[in-house]
């Protein structure tokens, strides 16, 4: 049997299995969601909208279909406000100075968030008046 040397180019907590991985992994994610809500606004300010999107696509006189694309237009907007903060912390990480790149990085994260905003109006313009 052949002893291989451990990859350093790997997270030390890849190598997690089972039970223990999904543990951590749902650790991960709520200490993500905390972090979001603690720092970012622009995510708060989304909560607030999904808080009060939510219910009101589950009480729409939509079909289930309808209230799916309701609810996940939402989420989706969530989840890529997620993604642009994930990317522009991780820009100012790197390097606070200015430089073309980052500009680069952060401009596209927030076109997707714009993006994901426009795509929520269409989706709710066309459930309730289409």
């Amino acid at each position: 049997m052949q002893h291989r040397s451990p990859d350093t180019r790997q997270s030390p907590f890849k190598g997690k299995t089972g039970l223990l991985r999904i543990w951590n992994a749902l650790r991960y994610s709520f200490a993500g969601l905390r972090a979001a809500l603690e720092h970012e606004d622009a995510f708060r300010q989304e909560c607030l909208l999904a808080a009060v999107l939510v219910p009101l696509a589950l009480f729409m006189p939509a079909s289930g279909a309808g209230k799916a694309l309701l609810v996940g237009s939402v989420l989706l907007l969530l989840i890529v406000e997620l993604v642009n903060s994930a990317i522009e912390a991780t820009v100012d990480r790197v390097s606070l100075e200015h430089h073309l790149l980052a500009k680069r990085a952060k401009d596209i994260g927030s076109a997707a968030v714009l993006l994901a905003l426009v795509n929520l109006a269409i989706v709710w313009g066309l459930v309730i008046f289409g």
